[in-house]
C-alpha cells in the first residue's frame, strides 16, 4: 500500500537576498516523501516550496493541504488529475516524488547525458538586488567564475545607478562576449515603463522580466507590441491554469519570451503545456527555478535537459543557502552539472 509523509525544511540564505518585493532571508520548503509499505526502503521525494508574497498558493492552510495529500495518498490519481489545480507547488512536489519513487529513489528522475554527467547546461549567473557595491561584486564574480551570461535583478535601487552598473560591465564586455538579462519582477509603472525600456535598451540587453505588474493586459500587450527592449513574461503566468485561458493570454499580450517557473505554474505538466502553446505561437521560452533546494532544482534540470533548448537557463540558485541538501549538482564555468561522483545527503 502506497504511504506519504512530509517534512517541513526551511532554507536559509547565505546572506538576504533583495527583490523588489523585498529581501529574503528564509525560503519555506516541504519534502513529501512516498513509499510502498511493502519495500519501505525505497522511498520517492518531491519538493513543495513557496515564495513568500508570490507563490499562488501561499497560503495559510498551505501545511493542512499537504497534511490532507499525505493521509489521501491511496487517491493520488485524483490529486494528479485536478485536485491539486490550484496548488501549483504541491503538485510539482507530488509529481516529482512519484518520478523518484518509479526510479526506486535514486533521484534520476530523467536519465539521459545530463544526469549521468556526460553533458551540462547553460545557464545564467544571477545577481541580486543591493547597494552598487555589492552588486558590482556580484557580478564581477560571475565573471571571473566563466558566465557568459548574466540576469541582474533591478527595481529596488535607483534607477539611475542600475543603468550605471549596466554601463560599466557593457564598457568591458560588448553583447558577443556577455549576454546581459534583467528582470524588474514588475517594479516599473505603466506609465514610465516605456521610458525606462528605452533607457535600458542603450546597453544591448537579452530581455528584460515582468516590468510592470502582472495583471495588466493591455498595457502589457501595448509594451510588447511597441518595446524598444524583448520583454519576457514571468509572474504573468501565475494562476492561469486553464488552457484556452493560457492560450488566450499569449495571444492577447503576444510576449516575445515566456519564463517558466514549474513550482509557480503547475509543476512538469503545467510548464510542458505553456511550452506547447508558446511553440504554437513562435514564442521562445526558458526555464528558470524558483529557488527550490537541490532536490527541487535536480527534478527541474534534468526535465529542463530533455526539452534540448540551447539558450542559458535559470538554474544558478543551488549554491544560495546555509543548509542545502549536498547533491551531485555543481556550477562548472557558467553551466550546470551532474558529477556523478558526488553522493546525495540522505533526508
Amino acid at each position: 500500500m502506497l504511504k506519504a509523509d512530509y517534512v517541513h525544511y526551511p532554507l536559509n540564505f547565505k546572506r538576504p537576498s533583495g527583490t523588489s518585493r523585498g529581501v529574503l532571508t528564509e525560503k519555506d520548503s516541504w519534502f513529501i516523501r512516498l513509499w510502498d509499505d511493502q519495500q519501505p526502503e525505497i522511498i520517492g521525494i518531491g519538493e513543495c516550496s513557496i515564495i513568500k508574497g508570490l507563490s499562488p498558493d501561499d497560503r495559510d492552510e498551505y501545511e493542512e493541504k499537504l497534511q490532507e495529500l499525505c493521509h489521501q495518498i491511496g487517491d493520488y490519481w485524483y490529486y494528479m488529475e485536478g485536485g491539486l489545480r490550484e496548488w501549483p507547488s504541491i503538485y510539482f512536489g507530488l509529481e516529482t516524488a512519484f518520478l523518484d519513487f518509479k526510479a526506486k529513489g535514486s533521484k534520476i528522475l530523467f536519465p539521459s547525458d545530463f544526469s549521468n554527467g556526460a553533458d551540462k547546461i547553460p545557464i545564467n549567473g544571477l545577481i541580486w538586488m543591493g547597494d552598487p557595491v555589492f552588486m558590482k561584486e556580484q557580478i564581477e564574480q560571475k565573471l571571473e567564475t566563466g558566465f557568459d551570461c548574466i540576469k541582474m535583478k533591478i527595481g529596488a535601487i535607483d534607477f539611475k545607478e542600475e543603468l550605471r552598473l549596466l554601463k560599466s560591465i557593457r564598457k568591458d564586455f560588448d553583447k558577443d562576449k556577455i549576454e546581459l538579462r534583467v528582470d524588474a519582477n514588475g517594479a516599473f509603472s505603466p506609465n514610465s515603463a516605456m521610458e525606462k525600456l528605452k533607457a535600458l535598451a542603450q546597453f544591448d540587453l537579452h530581455s528584460i522580466e515582468q516590468p510592470i505588474k502582472q495583471g495588466q493586459v493591455k498595457e502589457m500587450a501595448d509594451l510588447c507590441a511597441n518595446t524598444p527592449l524583448p520583454i519576457a513574461l514571468d509572474e504573468e503566468l501565475i494562476g492561469v491554469y486553464d488552457t484556452p485561458a493560457k492560450a488566450e493570454l499569449l495571444e492577447k499580450i503576444a510576449p516575445q519570451y515566456i519564463i517558466l517557473k514549474p513550482s509557480l505554474v503547475g509543476g512538469i505538466k503545467g510548464s510542458q503545456e505553456w511550452i506547447d502553446l508558446a511553440n504554437d505561437r513562435n514564442i521562445p521560452w526558458w526555464i528558470t527555478s524558483a529557488l527550490e533546494s537541490n532536490i527541487g532544482l535536480n527534478a527541474i534540470a534534468q526535465w529542463t535537459y530533455t526539452l534540448n533548448n540551447s539558450m542559458p537557463q535559470g538554474l544558478g540558485t543551488g549554491q544560495l543557502y546555509t543548509n542545502n541538501i549536498a547533491s551531485p549538482l555543481i556550477i562548472d564555468n557558467g553551466f550546470l552539472k551532474y558529477d556523478t561522483n558526488l553522493d546525495w545527503d540522505k533526508i
